[in-house]
């Protein structure tokens, strides 16, 4: 058997696993991520949508600065229309501050609650609605039964999900098919004056099913998502070692 037959083989037997895992094909417009090494990252260089996806933050700041960079993702989702639920019971977010991410606060509908009880409840609800094209949701903890049940929710209506969660305990485990932490970093220096560059961020993604972990240095410039510098990559790392 040559080479070519058995990259052919091992091509099938990739993409019939991802179909048993639900993983399903999506337009275009989500393949063309121009991350480099971060698009690696994700089964067959495409970003799950229609899944859960998990965000870790550890400090308020890092609740907004994660905010921005879905912004950035939520960006290449709404190339051709879409609307967007953000819900919560202490939103972060300041709405008027989508625009500099090349999204239009009017595609979101925000939905502010009492208390984080009811936010995991209109989230499962929400992401049952194919209308939808994406649900955000700001919890602390999120159980593994609980975030079954929202992965469940999206396998009918292909409505992607992320969990912002800003917690001081251990993350646990959920059925979530990535989890991410996302802190800020210096923006590049423009004219000698700090501070007024274009949003950078240290983007560490911890795990991704059927994908590869790993760390990079992503910039918001000219309305996309580029890296600026890799800064680790364990999956790389780990076939060196190996």
């Amino acid at each position: 058997m040559t080479s070519l037959e058995k990259s052919d083989i091992l091509a099938r037997l990739q993409s019939d696993i991802l179909r048993l895992q639900r993983f399903k094909p999506t337009v275009s417009v989500v393949r063309d991520f121009e991350l480099g090494d971060l698009a690696d990252a994700f089964p067959n260089r495409t970003f799950p949508v229609g899944h859960i996806h998990e965000f870790l933050a550890t400090k308020t700041e890092d609740m907004a600065t994660t905010g921005g960079f879905i912004a950035g993702l939520l960006s290449l989702f709404l190339k051709s229309n879409g609307t967007i639920l953000w819900v919560s019971s202490t939103r972060k977010l300041f709405p008027p501050a989508l625009k500099n991410f090349a999204v239009q606060p009017d595609r979101f509908i925000f939905l502010d609650l009492a208390n984080e009880k009811d936010v995991l409840w209109a989230m499962h609800e929400a992401l049952k609605c194919a209308s939808l094209t994406a649900v955000i949701a700001e919890l602390s903890e999120v159980t593994f039964t609980e975030s079954r049940r929202l992965q469940l929710a999206v396998e009918q209506s292909q409505v992607t999900g992320f969990v912002l969660r800003q917690s001081s305990r251990k993350p646990g485990t959920t059925a979530c098919v990535s989890r991410w932490r996302i802190t800020s970093l210096p923006s590049e220096v423009i004219d000698s004056l700090p501070g007024i560059g274009f949003p950078t961020w240290r983007v560490e993604l911890l795990r991704m099913r059927n994908g590869h972990t790993g760390t990079w240095d992503i910039q918001w410039k000219a309305g996309s998502l580029l890296p600026v510098q890799r800064a680790e990559n364990f999956h790389e790392q780990n076939k060196k070692a190996g």
